[in-house]
């Protein structure tokens, strides 16, 4: 029984004895195989480290070559590009402009203006309640009157006096009339002459006050001091105005009036640039509401002060020539030409002879 256990046992084993005759054999294709991957590693490290030795002088050499055949353009702070020219940027201004107001305290009893309408020097733009002025007017008429019709009245007796202090002067010499006559026509004369002095001088005055009186009234019709456009209406029938704010619902104005035959260029160049502009040169002027009109313009003045805080100075630009579109402040860019091409292309034909 114990004999057919132990040869139970021993059929149950494994041999190995074939396993250990292949073992040499699979070893013999696993270690060439890790060396040729260790080579093939070292030899893809070495040539990524030659490419990237190698690349970038080959991309400078490629620099140096191409940047002599096109430099890079260096940039022109405020210039033209294509001509060199200055260019700058400002508005469109109106050197007379006026808001038009009264002179006097009161209420608006008409406006015959409107914006957008052309009005004449002295044109009336609106009137004031005016009944108390009137009446102030036609008294001041009154006085003048008043004085006018006494100084006629003096002089009449004037002359009446006169004529006696002759008749008594001459009788006195023929010892008819009495010293004390005399010495009353006398008297009567200089009283009369005095009144006549202090009655022109009364009228003088009451002529001045009718002036007076006659400017105020005056002052209830508001004028338009230029000719011009009006841009703004401000006050309306029924409004209390004066000079002065004086708070609440008073007003100060009546309308803007632009002369638009004052209109200008006004700009801000560069103090580092403004060695390049002169007066009375050219200007090519571009609005940004017209980008494709070209105006002719030229240089009317630079103003002797510069803006501490901008580092720029102030120039005026004319308009060769007027044009209803251009309306004041409107921007407006400005490109100051240069004359050196007309001087240049003059002197070379004459080098060349």
């Amino acid at each position: 029984m114990s004999d057919d256990k132990a040869k139970l046992l021993r059929s149950l084993t494994i041999d190995r004895s074939a396993d250990e005759g292949k073992r040499p054999a699979r070893r013999r294709w696993i270690v060439p195989a890790v060396v040729a991957g260790c080579v093939l590693v070292a030899f893809a490290a070495y040539a990524l480290s030659e490419l990237r030795t190698q690349e970038p002088p080959k991309q400078a050499a490629t620099q140096q070559v191409t940047q002599p055949q096109a430099p890079a353009p260096q940039p022109q702070p405020a210039a033209n590009s294509e001509a060199g020219n200055l260019s700058a940027s400002g508005y469109v201004v109106a050197r007379r402009k006026a808001t038009v107001a009264a002179e006097i305290t009161g209420k608006v009893i008409g406006v015959f203006i409107d914006e957008g309408m052309t009005v004449t020097e002295g044109q009336v733009v609106a009137r004031l309640d005016s009944v108390l002025a009137e009446k102030d007017y036609d008294l001041a008429r009154q006085r003048v009157e008043s004085a006018d019709a006494a100084i006629g009245m003096i002089t009449a007796d004037l002359e009446d006096a006169n004529r006696i202090f002759v008749r008594i002067e001459s009788l006195s010499k023929k010892n008819v009339a009495t010293e004390a006559d005399l010495t009353k026509a006398q008297a009567r004369v200089g009283v009369l002459s005095a009144q006549l002095r202090q009655a022109r001088s009364q009228l003088e005055t009451a002529k001045i006050d009718a002036e007076r009186s006659a400017s105020v009234l005056a002052k209830h019709q508001i004028r338009a001091p230029f000719a011009g456009v009006v841009v703004d209406r401000s006050a309306q029938p029924g409004e209390m105005i004066s000079p002065m704010s004086v708070g609440g619902y008073t007003r100060t104005g009546i309308c803007t009036v632009v002369d638009m035959d004052s209109i200008e260029i006004e700009v801000d160049v560069n103090e580092a640039f403004i060695g390049r502009v002169v007066p009375g040169g050219a200007v090519s002027a571009a609005l940004d509401a017209y980008p494709g009109w070209s105006i002719p313009a030229s240089v009317i003045a630079i103003v002797p002060t510069a803006n501490r805080e901008k580092a720029t100075v102030r120039v005026r630009i004319r308009f060769d020539k007027k044009d209803p579109r251009i309306l004041p402040d409107m921007a407006v860019k400005v490109t100051f030409l240069r004359a050196t091409t007309d001087a240049t292309s003059a002197t070379g034909p004459r080098a060349a002879n």
